[in-house]
């Protein structure tokens, strides 16, 4: 029973979910015992990074000292432990119920799908980095920004924009490389599993999109929200199903879509 925490929520969508964990919980029992071992094993490792994140950006430190990653093996370890690991989960379900792979391309097919939940997580972060900062949480390791003579307090301001720009681009470059992987990935979907490719397409075609915004917009500005418009998905829906129907459309469309 979490309706005592649930009270304290200031989300209101938040104490909702809370009051109806009980449900969650039973819609387990809808899934075989193979998917509910799937299932609680990313959950486990989602957990374990949110402990990590209480424990390095504590509710006590919101509103007052910035606090960071200290290197980014702790950036791609917390990428992979919030989404990755969803790359895997969402691998293994299609291996169990969509599609077949001999052993060897499985083995690629579940690494590649690692890189594809890191490279939306990645965007999150280099999207998010002012709303970030004024919850008192740095994203961008301590020890790269000390390379070029930054500090995480100094993202709060834009006028260290010029200064930050090169190590911001190489995370960007990084993200484009967990994208390609994600593109990747796609190809090995079968050509008849259409729900399924569209389904892993539009983020893709989103989260390029979305970097090739970040590579000229204002991303210390905490006024300059970057983000992808309504209309631009729309039209990536309506791109999206002719890709799937014309022969070669998907590569083409990947392809012409990525940050140059």
């Amino acid at each position: 029973d979490f309706s005592d925490l649930a009270e304290i929520q200031t989300n209101p969508h938040e104490a909702e979910l809370l009051l109806n964990a009980a449900d969650v919980i039973a819609g387990l029992e809808e899934y075989s015992e193979e998917d509910c071992q799937r299932i609680l094993e990313c959950l486990e490792i989602i957990v374990g990074g949110q402990l990590l994140d209480l424990q390095r950006f504590g509710s006590e430190k919101e509103g007052g000292r910035i606090s960071s990653l200290t290197s980014n093996e702790e950036l791609d370890d917390y990428a992979y432990r919030v989404a990755g690991c969803v790359g895997t989960f969402w691998s293994k379900m299609s291996l169990a119920h969509l599609m077949t792979l001999s052993p060897e391309k499985e083995k690629v097919f579940l690494e590649k799908g690692i890189k594809f939940g890191k490279a939306l997580q990645m965007i999150n972060i280099l999207r998010d980095i002012p709303e970030d900062l004024r919850l008192g949480r740095c994203y961008i390791p301590s020890e790269a920004l000390a390379e070029y003579g930054l500090v995480p307090e100094d993202l709060s301001s834009d006028s260290n924009l010029e200064a930050f720009r090169p190590l911001y681009d190489s995370y960007l470059d990084l993200t484009n490389v967990h994208l390609e992987a994600a593109t990747d990935y796609i190809r090995m979907l079968p050509d008849k599993q259409f729900r399924l490719k569209a389904s892993c397409m539009l983020p893709v075609l989103i989260g390029q999109r979305t970097v090739t915004l970040l590579r000229t917009g204002n991303i210390l500005d905490s006024n300059e929200r970057i983000k992808v418009t309504r209309d631009e998905i729309k039209s990536y829906a309506r791109k999206l199903l002719r890709a799937l129907i014309i022969p070669g459309g998907v590569r083409r469309l990947l392809e012409k879509n990525k940050d140059n």
